[in-house]
């Protein structure tokens, strides 16, 4: 951990070229990301400006929604930390076996994440929900469902354009995207043109149109930029090499189940506060929303800090890598003092701008400033864990976000939220989605503490003796 030595080293000339190559590789994902992020905000404000029941139907499918997708982008994010170190050792030639594998896996895993995305849409059936809601909620999963494989080969693709240092294209592509996500859902939503009114529904089937076009859409870029061409997987056909499968697999499963342990925890609030009514699910949406709006910069500084740390040990330089990997975290946390102020202040502002149900925006507003509670821890266990997956490292940090999430913030929040009145340490009444996302605050910042020691762990353990 940065000593408060180093910290005010942070102005010195060789952190400034470290912060400005980081910033370079980082300002296109964040676009890219922030672009991507720009989707679900179209489609909830889309649908809370149709009814308070679309609003939550399609919260709580994109619950669902979320967690699947947000799983397939840790199990393919494998391919990043491999390709990386491929380029920083400067071996092109081992490049476009690895990302051919990583497709067919890709392929493999989204065929599989539709079939548990119908699956685990059968829960609304078994919810005490509006019947609206329970509908909406049910058929939003199953029709999204259909974009899981054109996402996961996609993030195959991110990844590999990403270890290049080739950004602009994920951010050009994404906000293409965003611009007929808006235009898509604008026809479907709401019926204009001609077309037929399909209220939140028409939101799922935005996601399928936007995510295949995206794949597309970057892949039409790649075979056409020069960037690409040392190390184009497409060149040759090779069938599934299950070793390397395997290898990928056992690099990217325990990153899945890390990002599963994070978003399951704010996603399942929603479910687990559903029968408090649609004002609950709808304000926890709005904050878990704009909160992820937020997440997205220290979560695209995490993905470029990833590159550089790779690329650092690929060209066997484990004292740059150790530098590059604590000048992000430094990085993300100067970020997360100014996000968590602005959250704090203009919360009110931030809910009004989402609905104008004023129950809704009352509580959206409470959240909200927990929200900017969690902002510094979130913003460090993001940086520190994609540093160490630059090491190779996976599982300790998978064990540590499931003993976070898993062990303390869910039972907390559940404790807090919605525990029966007698039960020990719980509050003369629930408090909802106020005492799940409280529990937030205390699984973040114990993430936090335990990926920083991790990270100076691992960093020296790979120093020259």
């Amino acid at each position: 951990m940065p000593t408060f030595a180093s910290l005010r080293q942070l102005t010195s000339p060789k952190v400034r070229v470290e912060a400005h190559a980081l910033w370079r590789l980082t300002w296109p994902i964040l676009i890219g990301q922030l672009a991507t992020m720009g989707m679900s905000v179209v489609e909830v404000a889309m649908a809370g400006h149709v009814s308070a029941q679309a609003l939550a139907g399609v919260s709580l499918g994109t619950s669902i929604w979320i967690m699947v997708i947000i799983t397939l982008i840790g199990i393919t994010l494998a391919v990043n930390p491999v390709v990386s170190h491929h380029v920083g050792a400067k071996n092109f030639a081992a490049v476009p076996p690895v990302v051919r594998q990583a497709l067919w896996k890709a392929l493999g895993l989204g065929m599989i994440a539709m079939v548990v995305g119908n699956l685990a849409s059968l829960v609304f059936d078994h919810m005490n929900l509006e019947p609206q809601v329970r509908d909406l909620s049910r058929d939003f999963v199953r029709v999204s469902s259909l974009a899981l494989p054109a996402f996961a080969l996609h993030r195959v693709l991110y990844g590999y354009s990403a270890s290049l240092g080739q950004t602009k294209p994920l951010m050009v592509t994404a906000l293409l995207t965003l611009l007929l996500n808006v235009l898509v859902n604008w026809l479907l939503v709401f019926g204009n043109l001609g077309f037929a009114r399909l209220g939140g529904l028409g939101c799922a089937w935005a996601t399928v149109v936007c995510v295949w076009f995206n794949l597309g859409a970057l892949l039409w870029w790649m075979r056409r930029a020069p960037a690409y061409r040392a190390t184009w997987p497409f060149e040759r056909f090779d069938g599934p090499d299950w070793p390397q499968i395997r290898s990928l697999l056992a690099l990217g499963l325990p990153i899945g189940v890390t990002y599963f342990a994070e978003v399951s925890a704010f996603s399942l609030i929603a479910l687990l506060v559903a029968k408090f009514g649609s004002t609950e699910v709808a304000a926890h949406q709005i904050a878990l929303n704009f909160s992820s709006l937020v997440f997205m910069v220290p979560l695209s500084l995490g993905m470029a800090l990833l590159t550089r740390v790779s690329q650092a040990l690929g060209a066997a330089d484990p004292v740059a890598a150790r530098f590059r990997a604590w000048v992000g975290v430094a990085l993300a946390l100067a970020f997360a003092v100014v996000s968590a102020a602005v959250m704090a202040i203009f919360n009110q502002h931030i809910a009004a701008a989402y609905t104008s149900d004023a129950a809704v925006a009352a509580l959206a507003t409470q959240l909200l400033f927990l929200a900017a509670i969690f902002q510094l821890s979130d913003a460090t266990q993001v940086a520190a864990s994609s540093a160490i997956r630059g090491y190779k490292v996976t599982r300790a940090p998978m064990v540590i976000h499931l003993t976070a999430f898993w062990v303390v913030s869910l039972p907390l929040g559940f404790a807090l939220g919605i525990a029966p009145q007698g039960w020990p340490w719980v509050p003369a009444e629930p408090w909802g989605a106020r005492g799940f996302w409280l529990a937030l605050v205390v699984g973040l910042t114990i993430a936090a503490a335990g990926l920083v020691l991790l990270l100076r762990r691992v960093a020296r353990q790979h120093l020259p003796r």
